[in-house]
């Protein structure tokens, strides 16, 4: 087993055989989401990518409250078009837009062993992963409208694919919490398991997974990826480029993120 040499660094990586495995460590934080953490999870998937050496990729959380609290509502604006103006190498991309697609793009299955509460950036990044495991006490949600977020069409659509169309509308118009039996009927999860099992169960099958034919699985998950993503319309794209930077540039979403902090009912205006 190869573990990461820093116990303190905000992202932990260890290799379990032909397992890898991506800790979010900031569990003080609720395991939430910045761009440095970002980073160093698109540069060790693209290390464990060159090499073939990970046949199964699981993510987790420190810790036994969160998987990820989302991304980290200090840092918002990195996710807006702001975000994408820094991106290297000429990229039109945020730190979050590449940890997304560096998860989705990763050539061998992947799984999201969800070991606490789970919320906004951090439940797209699950929906990224193939499977899904859980634990039976944890509580899911997409509070952006709550912040004054415009949601990327990429993210809702892998939300109504895995959802369908009423449960995502709700699920975004409402920014609620979900638990229990009610987030059980949302189906975002395939296996729900008590926290003491999940571990075992998750490993069992990213172990089970990883024996399997390297080119197989390869070949499979490509195909799929490119069967359930197709190209947005560029006039879509547009506008939702536009309507993301409205939401950005308003005085509602810096009365969101304040609200958040502060711990208080926000005061929208819808300017």
């Amino acid at each position: 087993m190869t573990v990461s040499a820093d116990s303190n660094a905000p992202l932990l990586s260890e290799r379990r055989g032909a397992v890898g495995v991506l800790t979010f460590n900031r569990p003080q934080k609720h395991n939430a989401l910045t761009p440095q953490l970002l980073e160093q999870l698109c540069a060790v998937l693209a290390d464990w990518a060159a090499n073939d050496a990970v046949r199964t990729l699981v993510i987790t959380g420190a810790g036994d409250r969160a998987f990820s609290a989302g991304y980290d509502i200090g840092a918002i604006e990195t996710v807006g078009p702001d975000g994408a103006a820094h991106a290297p190498d000429g990229q039109r991309s945020t730190p979050f837009e590449r940890a997304l697609a560096a998860v989705r793009d990763f050539p061998y299955p992947s799984i999201a062993m969800i070991n606490g509460h789970c919320f906004g950036g951090a439940l797209h990044l699950a929906l990224c992963c193939d499977l899904r495991t859980a634990a039976d006490h944890i509580s899911m949600g997409m509070p952006p409208a709550r912040l004054g977020v415009v949601y990327a069409p990429e993210g809702l659509w892998q939300f109504l694919q895995m959802l369908g169309s009423a449960r995502t509308r709700e699920l975004f118009f409402t920014g609620r919490s979900y638990r229990g039996g009610e987030l059980r009927d949302l189906g975002i999860v395939e296996h729900w398991l008590s926290a003491a099992e999940l571990a075992s169960t998750t490993f069992a099958l990213a172990d089970e997974i990883s024996h399997n034919a390297p080119l197989a699985l390869r070949g499979i998950k490509r195909l799929l990826n490119r069967l359930e993503n197709p190209a947005l319309d560029p006039e879509l794209k547009a506008e939702a480029n536009r309507l993301i930077a409205e939401a950005f540039a308003s005085a509602d979403l810096k009365e969101g993120q304040a609200a958040f902090l502060e711990k208080r009912s926000p005061g929208f205006t819808g300017k």
